[in-house]
């Protein structure tokens, strides 16, 4: 393992001949080979972001109550002048292919270790998940393995899993996307970095022993899979949530004193990114002796030991002096506590391993000044073929409330209780808006506010247009937070696509960071870190551009909360916005006449901002019973959700006014449009506030019986209420069930 670096083991590191030249021109000499697997996992596509960089630089990143953005472990935003939130997504694409339970569940212990290295209390998770079509067993098998990995690990650590999204395609058959979100609780004089800072200052390693599990793991995520991707499993790391829940209350605890100068979770590339990232951002080098390293198995290599992504480990630095201290507390809490070097002045990352310097790399080589390529782009020769539709040579089907029915049952909109059931959104009895309404809502114990998360993206409109399909995730995203009565302040995401090195795939992510920062830039929400995850494709077919976007909005009084759900007979039924009858990439044309085409619908950002700002205004003044975003499926089908979702479901009478297909006023799915109910008497302070904001408003019907009726100029469709719950509630598990 420690011969001659030959051009095969270049390759084998996933370095090109021109990378390896650079190396040795930094150092002066031929790396060793312990040198070469650290500068090489460094420079990898997972952890250098060498692709996206330039593109990244696009995005708004401030706003006066960003407190952290992008370049830490996750971003914070402010609450009120005493606490702030941080919150970040990740994904675990490729693990979560090859060893579905522990790929899903370390990905969660990750996660979990960005939010407490901030001395946040992880509060709330989230899910987005993608996956193949049902009908094929290995895809249920993958599904059901994420599902239990992610509910292992969240629910063994006692934190709880609050929402989140699932949706299934064609294209994800080789290429499942598991991201996932966390946000936690910290006090805004509390927030803790991953910068070493004092020469002379211990560095301190804590939590469990170092393994062979995810050696060359970032390098795995860095490349397309291939048929022998099943031998990658050895490169999937194991995860122990009782160790996490052990180290992240150590952690905490640690915090409350003025002993900890800096920390780094040991997440990808392990000790390599922890102690470069640490010394680069400080200015400063740090050495470390592996000697000192506990190891669960013996006879490891320094090349095993620096590249090893053992899970539930941190790097701190202590002040000189404290290091007992820090070291006593997490020995009280069961776990490894030692020194394993020091802070230096040279900006050097220095591996000593049996008496011997083994490794000697400036930081900054390992983190800032790594490859940046800004690689070539071209449009995809389908995206203007794929764009057209004539929508006059769609068929109008007969059978209307079939088509309601067929739709609620597809695994895309049907119930997806089977998955959230496993989770436990509960425990720490904050979680005052469950699963199942369009955002997530959670206290803040003692201060009367609330955080409402939700995520977003809809991959089908990405496919057929990056730009407006990106726009479209962070508008709806924002639209569902608003929803729940929270303001949208900002977002974490996680950007899924194929390989980089196509100029296609190039182009499409170029034009969804573009349309991203546009996005984000009109509705004030900065994005204050993320995640890039390229190289989803298996044998050269790839994912839809998936740019998962998850959306933190602040509720400033807990009761103003609203959910999706109809709740009193007698309610009106109206809607915020115009009915357009856009077919292009909906749900409806591509599960019942078989096409994945047109353009997306048009977001007028403007107007979505103006949209927000009304929903959160009726839900601070009392005069909404419910706010439902209309998306996937349209109108009927955000009807039939808003009917059959909450506890006790009530039908609805609703007359629409509009004269043209039936199918795409039923289906539809133009965007800016919410359904509401609110009581009567509620009606003249409704109507005026939507004039006020410029925000389109009809009343469309009321609520009570048992079966929702829409009718319309041309036709009516009636269907009762346990018909839309049967069909609602089999989508998934008639599948499951095989």
């Amino acid at each position: 393992m420690q011969g001659s670096i030959t051009p095969q083991v270049i390759e084998d590191h996933n370095l090109t001949m021109e990378e390896y030249q650079r190396i040795v021109e930094i150092l002066g000499r031929e790396p060793n080979f312990t040198e070469l697997g650290i500068i090489s996992v460094m420079w990898s596509e997972h952890c250098s972001y060498k692709s996206s960089r330039v593109h990244l630089k696009k995005l708004p990143t401030q706003a006066p109550w960003v407190i952290q953005g992008p370049g830490e472990n996750a971003g914070v935003i402010a609450v009120d002048d005493t606490w702030a939130v941080a919150f970040k997504m990740e994904s675990h694409n490729h693990p979560s292919y090859i060893e579905p339970f522990q790929g899903a569940a370390t990905g969660v212990g990750g996660i979990l270790r960005d939010i407490f290295t901030m001395g946040a209390r992880p509060i709330a998770s989230l899910d987005s998940l993608r996956f193949g079509t049902l009908d094929k067993p290995r895809n249920r098998y993958i599904l059901e393995g994420v599902v239990s990995g992610i509910a292992w690990y969240g629910n063994c650590i006692g934190v709880p899993t609050v929402g989140g999204e699932v949706t299934f395609a064609p294209c994800y058959d080789g290429n499942p996307l598991v991201n996932v979100f966390n946000l936690g609780l910290v006090r805004r004089d509390k927030i803790f970095k991953a910068k070493a800072a004092g020469v002379g200052n211990p560095v301190i390693y804590v939590g469990s022993k170092t393994g062979r599990d995810g050696i060359h793991g970032a390098t795995m995520a860095s490349e397309e899979f291939s048929e022998d991707s099943e031998e990658k499993r050895p490169n999937v790391q194991v995860g122990d949530p009782f160790t996490e829940k052990l180290l992240m209350e150590a952690c905490l605890e640690a915090f409350q004193y003025d002993w900890i100068v800096g920390i780094q979770d040991m997440g990808a590339a392990g000790l390599t990114c922890s102690t470069s990232e640490m010394a680069s951002k400080g200015g400063v080098g740090v050495e470390i002796d592996l000697d000192r390293v506990p190891q669960r198995e013996e006879g490891m290599t320094a090349y095993e030991i620096m590249l090893s992504e053992s899970q539930e480990r941190m790097l701190l630095v202590a002040r000189k002096g404290t290091e007992d201290k820090v070291i006593e507390i997490f020995k009280k809490w069961g776990l490894d506590a030692v020194v394993i070097g020091r802070v230096t002045d040279d900006g050097l990352v220095r591996v000593w391993h049996k008496g011997e310097v083994v490794a000697e790399v400036p930081a900054v080589c390992l983190t800032e000044d790594t490859p940046v390529y800004d690689r070539p782009q071209e449009k995809p020769t389908y995206l203007d073929e794929l764009q057209k539709l004539e929508e006059g040579e769609i068929p109008i089907p007969s059978d209307l409330k079939g088509i309601l029915l067929k739709l609620l049952a597809h695994p895309n909109m049907a119930n997806k209780r089977w998955i959230y059931r496993q989770y436990d959104h509960m425990v720490q009895i904050n979680t005052i808006v469950l699963p199942g309404s369009d955002a997530a809502i959670i206290r803040i114990k003692d201060t009367g506010k609330a955080v409402a998360l939700s995520s977003d993206c809809t991959p089908r409109y990405c496919y057929l247009d990056p730009y407006l399909g990106a726009q479209q995730a962070v508008a709806e995203a924002a639209r569902n937070v608003a929803c729940s009565g929270a303001l949208p302040r900002a977002i974490t995401n996680c950007l899924n696509f194929g390989n980089p090195e196509k100029p296609p795939v190039m182009w499409t992510f170029a034009r969804t960071v573009e349309g991203m920062a546009e996005a984000c830039r009109v509705l004030e929400t900065p994005v204050t870190g993320g995640n890039v995850s390229f190289y989803n494709e298996t044998m050269g077919r790839g994912i839809y551009p998936t740019p998962t976007i998850g959306m933190v909005g602040v509720l400033e009084r807990v009761e103003d909360r609203v959910t999706q759900d109809f709740k009193n007979p007698g309610d009106l039924v109206a809607l915020l916005g115009k009915n357009r009858g856009h077919l292009g990439g909906t749900e409806y044309l591509e599960h019942i006449h078989g096409k994945v085409a047109g353009k997306p619908p048009a977001v007028d950002l403007e107007y979505e901002k103006r949209l927000h700002r009304l929903l959160v205004t009726l839900a601070r003044e009392g005069l909404i019973s419910s706010a439902h975003d209309v998306s996937h499926g349209g109108l009927a089908v955000t009807l039939a959700e808003c009917c059959i979702s909450g506890e006790n479901p009530v039908g609805a009478r609703v007359e629409l006014k509009e004269n043209f297909r039936p199918d795409a006023l039923l289906f539809g799915e133009d965007q800016g449009r919410v359904v509401l109910s609110l009581r009567p008497q509620s009606l003249e302070k409704v109507k005026a506030l939507s004039k006020e904001y410029g925000v389109p408003f009809q009343v469309m019907g009321t609520v009570g019986g048992d079966t929702l009726e829409i009718s319309w100029p041309q036709g009516k469709l009636e269907v009762t209420i346990q018909e839309l719950r049967d069909a609602w509630n089999r989508g998934l598990t008639e599948f499951l069930e095989r």
